[in-house]
């Protein structure tokens, strides 16, 4: 897939999600930095569509007609159409002669533009994603039927799932004015994690989980996990079931991939993927799906990674669950799915607190009610002496003499922080998410 396909989408920019709609289709092309024998390019790694794909059929050699015109895979798979492209392959969706005429996933390896040692490497990596996938059986990751090579051709075929991307779905309340809601996110993830936490056992990391890789059947209320990938699924090798699941002896295969925006850096960068990267991709679906805020954005700029949640009514024990999820470094994140879970199952116990947004917004409130005592309230126009203050000798109750040290820091790195922007910092410092929780509360609301 290049540019010349769709030659309306104008100049690709490093590292840049490119979006095109033509009538009902819409299409978007994921470009990212791949590094090979000391060279850099920037390739497509994804390609996503919704809608009819007539008018791609028409100039693309993705058009199984144009490929050497057989319509029948292996006697049995009947190509219908294109479903999308990455860097290494194309997937159809076909017709199962042999389960009468059931949909079904076919997913051709087609390196584009690569010499023989990558074609080579890239070869490797689909038979072994193939092996991956046949470990795999859960009922929401599509089900791997078979892999089979035809004219020097290689491919894999897997169950069809009926039903929208989360990135339709959201596009779709988008045009209405919505996003998701909190209690629709916390099920969303609920449902999700054991997914990951499956995977993760099995020493599978997927690395390329964000709102086009996840999807919502028609006939279930449960997401489904999809594309790991042609090539680009991570196979975790040699760990001690002995050991402690942590970065440091989490060793994966070096590839750098993934989707940039909701890759973690030490992906995108060092090509080095644990199971806390794929929690820190699903943290940033999470908020996109919350907020609809761009994902490089979030990511790149530290004022809306650090303030999102005042553009979502979420509470502040679900920020602080996504805030640690979120964290640049791998060992300061949840190291598995089973702790987010559990976490996520003590909120949903614990009494409904108010959104960081919501709280201040109830402060404003009570604070112009002749009825409201204003000493209760603690002043949120500015950042005043008294309040750090009292920031510094509630953090210290946490994490000891060094609060000292971080509230100096703060203040010196973000002068003009509002309380609100203040006290999340801080807590951020605090390793404990229950007694992050606590100091937020006990400095917002007291």
């Amino acid at each position: 897939m290049r540019e010349e396909l769709l030659p309306n989408l104008g100049v690709v920019r490093e590292g840049k999600m490119v979006n095109y709609r033509s009538g009902e289709s819409f299409v978007q092309i994921v470009y990212a930095k791949v590094q090979s024998n000391g060279k850099t390019e920037l390739v497509p790694l994804k390609l996503h569509v919704d809608g009819s794909l007539e008018s791609l059929h028409s100039t693309s050699s993705a058009d199984p007609q144009s490929n050497q015109g057989e319509m029948l895979l292996a006697n049995r798979y009947e190509l219908q159409r294109v479903l999308g492209q990455g860097g290494f392959g194309r997937t159809y969706l076909t017709l199962d002669r042999h389960r009468f005429n059931e949909p079904c996933v076919v997913k051709e390896f087609l390196p584009q533009n690569r010499g023989d040692f990558e074609a080579k490497k890239s070869r490797e990596l689909f038979e072994r994603e193939a092996k991956i996938l046949h470990q795999i059986d859960h009922p929401q990751v599509p089900k791997f039927f078979a892999c089979f090579e035809e004219n020097e051709r290689l491919f894999l075929v897997q169950e069809y799932v009926k039903g929208q991307t989360y990135s339709a779905i959201l596009r779709e309340r988008q045009q209405q004015g919505q996003n998701f809601s909190e209690v629709e996110i916390i099920e969303w993830l609920k449902n999700l994690l054991p997914v990951l936490g499956y995977l993760h056992d099995r020493h599978i990391v997927h690395r390329d989980i964000s709102p086009d890789n996840i999807m919502l059947p028609e006939d279930s209320p449960l997401p489904v996990l999809i594309d790991f990938g042609i090539g680009r699924s991570a196979l975790v090798q040699g760990h001690n079931q002995g050991e402690n699941i942590a970065a440091h002896n989490y060793p994966t295969q070096q590839s750098i991939v993934g989707k940039v925006g909701y890759a973690p850096q030490e992906q995108i960068w060092l090509g080095k993927s644990f199971p806390s990267s794929d929690l820190y991709s699903l943290a940033v679906t999470a908020i996109v799906l919350l907020t609809g805020i761009d994902p490089q954005t979030l990511t790149t700029q530290p004022s809306i990674k650090d303030t999102w949640q005042l553009q979502a009514n979420v509470s502040n024990g679900l920020v602080q669950i996504l805030t640690q999820m979120l964290q640049d470094t791998p060992a300061r994140r949840y190291q598995s799915a089973s702790a987010v879970l559990a976490e996520l199952e003590r909120l949903t116990a614990a009494p409904p607190q108010l959104s960081q947004q919501s709280t201040t917004t109830t402060i404003t409130t009570l604070s112009a009610s002749p009825a409201a005592p204003q000493s209760q309230m603690p002043s949120f126009t500015g950042l005043t002496a008294r309040f750090t203050a009292q920031c510094e000798q509630e953090l210290l109750n946490y994490i000891g003499p060094v609060a000292k040290f971080i509230v100096k820091k703060t203040l010196a790195k973000h002068p003009n922080f509002s309380p609100e922007e203040f006290v999340i910092s801080l807590a951020q410092q605090i390793p404990q998410p229950s007694q992050a929780i606590e100091f937020r509360n006990r400095l917002l609301r007291s």
